[in-house]
Formats: C-alpha cells, structure tokens, sequence
C-alpha cells in the first residue's frame, strides 16, 4: 500500500501536505513518500522525504525539476501518486501511462490565480489564464480523481470524480501551545504566512500608522515578504515602526505566537482568486482561541460575522483595518469571547479530522485499506 506525494513548489514541511495529509496517511497505515525538493532524504512523522534538487530559478524549476521529480517518483513504484502542482500535470500523466492510481489536489483556483501573476505581463494574462484553464480540465479527464482544496475550486472538475478536501487546522496543533490570558498578552497582532502586495501587505502596514494612540501596539509578521523589493517598498511606509519580521517560522513558534497575541490578520485584496479561497491562516487564527480581522467578503464575512467571531473589514481601507484592530485592543473581554466562538466552531465544524475522513474514504475505493 505504497502512495507517493509530488510537489515541486512547495516544501518538504508544507502544512497542507506534509502535517496534514502525508502524516495522516502514515498513520492510517500506509506506506508514505514524498517527493520534494529538499536538501536530503530522511524520514519525518513516518513519512520518507524523497529529495531532488531545487532549482535557482522558476522556468528551471517548471523543466527540470519537474523532470527530476518524475524520475524519483518513478523509482518508487507506487500503485497511488497524489501530485500537488500544476506544472506537473505532466508528471501525472506520465504515471498514469505508468499504469498507477493518479490524484491531482488543486489547491488553487488556477485561471484566477493565474491572473494575479505578477511575473506574467498583464497584457498576456488573460490569455495564458484560458489556456492553462483548458490544459486543467483536459487532463483532469485523464486522472483517477481530483481533490480540491474548496467548494468553489471543485466546481471546476468533474463531480463523479471530484472530492472536496478543505485545508482546516488539525484540533490538536494549538491545543498545548504556551498561552497568556488575553487580558496579560502584549498589544500585539498577529499575521502568519507569505506577504505580498495582493495580500495586503501596504495595508497592514498603513493601519499600525493610525495607532498612535495605543502606545505599545504593533503587527508580528510570521512569513517571507514576497518579492525581495516589497520589503523595501513598506519600509519608508509610516507605521513600519511597530512591525516585526519574524521571517518564517516552525509551527511550534507559529502556535508560541499565537498563544500570545490579540487576533489574527488576513486582509486579502479582492483579488479574482481570494473572493472565493479559504486561506488557512482563517482558521489557524480560530483554532488558536484569536478573533479574526478579515476581508469583508462575502464568504468570509458571511463566517466571521455571522458567528460572532472577529470582524470582517474593507482590506482596501487602511483606517477600516485599524479601527477593528483598536477594537479587538482595548477590548480584551469581547476579543477573548470571540476567539472562544472561533475556537468553539474548529473544534466542532472545520478541523482537518473531518476532512481527512474524506480523503481516506477516497484512497480505499481507489486502492483499498492497508
């Protein structure tokens, strides 16, 4: 009962794939590899990292990375690879000829995401978003199923084949992390993840400027600026004074963080493909016991509002985003009431013990239970 993930872009740690669905399987008792540009093979959680190399550069990586990864994931002679990437798409085909089980987990929208591309020259995204839409669902047709990330990305594929696996925390990982009562944490606000200008990066930013008032306020950034010029950029930005870049961080940091702030941001632009996703920083921040500011749209506000569980802004308004951040401040009962609700609905509704029930359900009928 051999299965191999594949991923070229992401890392050998990633949350989604590696803590969340790798480790899962090991213990489900399957025999688990994943293929990954990573500095060695080892073996984590019971999970084999396959190392390749990793490329300096993108188009190097979508061409001879993507090679490297077929010919280790090749070598291992699975009866199931469950790939990660787009751009290898290819690879799953090649595999599927191989005569294995083939899953493709698109975690993103790809035309939209697509359009967002800021290395792709805006004349000609529209066009490249359309072709790599009817490559997609092409071969999509060829795959044994397809697992997606949300409701609105399953749409895009084939409903016989077509499971909805949905990237919610696990209910144990903020369970035992170190935290302060709120009424004792520092002013501070948290954001996890990569920063780049569509996620709201200058906003964050201008919001601290219109704090003065709260003397010791300040936003720890958990996560890569993205690209190297943005941090440049949000330097000479009033209010980059009460911010603090932490760079990336284990989960176990991830959770310290957390365990000591006073909410959670995620304050995407309405970008084509954030209107629809569910980031998993949302729910991150919920499973820690944070209130949430998040973008006011629609779906998101319709979670966050409806149940009482944070405030939901407009992410192009940088006044908006620190009037709710001066909320959850000087607030510290209401804020702690509403990270409980948070907390409350993770552990009945969106944790990955759920979803994963649903993925499993999917590898038995493709390859039966080890």
């Amino acid at each position: 009962m051999k299965v191999v993930h594949l991923s070229s872009v992401h890392l050998a740690n990633d949350v989604r794939i590696f803590w969340k669905e790798c480790s899962s399987l090991a213990k489900a008792g399957y025999q688990v590899s994943y293929v990954v540009p990573h500095a060695a093979d080892t073996v984590i959680e019971g999970v084999r990292i396959c190392s390749v190399s990793r490329a300096p550069r993108r188009w190097l990586r979508m061409t001879l990375t993507t090679w490297h990864i077929y010919r280790r994931a090749a070598l291992e002679r699975a009866c199931l690879y469950h790939f990660h990437d787009p751009e290898l798409i290819p690879v799953g085909l090649l595999l599927k000829r191989k005569g294995a089980k083939v899953i493709y987990d698109a975690h993103e929208d790809l035309p939209k995401q697509v359009m967002t591309k800021e290395w792709i020259p805006s004349f000609g995204r529209r066009a490249v978003a359309h072709l790599a839409a009817r490559l997609e669902q092409k071969a999509s047709q060829e795959f044994d199923a397809i697992v997606a990330a949300t409701p609105a990305i399953a749409q895009r594929f084939p409903a016989s084949k077509t499971v909805v696996v949905q990237n919610f925390p696990r209910r144990d990982e903020f369970s035992n992390s170190c935290k302060l009562p709120f009424s004792e944490r520092p002013m501070q606000i948290a954001y996890v993840g990569g920063l780049t200008r569509i996620r709201g990066a200058r906003e964050m930013v201008m919001a601290m400027s219109y704090l003065q008032e709260i003397k010791d306020a300040s936003l720890l950034i958990a996560g890569k600026i993205h690209p190297h010029g943005l941090e440049r950029e949000l330097s000479v930005i009033r209010g980059w004074e009460r911010v603090r870049l932490l760079g990336w961080c284990e989960r176990a940091q991830v959770a310290q963080l957390l365990g000591q702030s006073r909410a959670g941001l995620v304050v995407f632009r309405p970008a084509p493909n954030h209107v629809e996703a569910q980031p998993n920083k949302l729910f991150e921040y919920m499973a820690a016991g944070l209130p949430v500011i998040a973008s006011n749209f629609p779906l998101w506000r319709e979670l966050v509002d409806s149940n009482s569980c944070g405030v939901s802004v407009d992410p192009t308004d940088s006044r908006a985003i620190a009037e709710a951040i001066r909320r959850v401040l000087c607030y510290p009962q209401e804020s702690e009431q509403m990270g409980q609700r948070g907390l409350r609905l993770v552990r009945e509704q969106y944790n990955w013990e759920q979803e994963f029930g649903k993925m499993l359900s999917l590898y038995h009928d493709l390859i039966g239970k080890p």
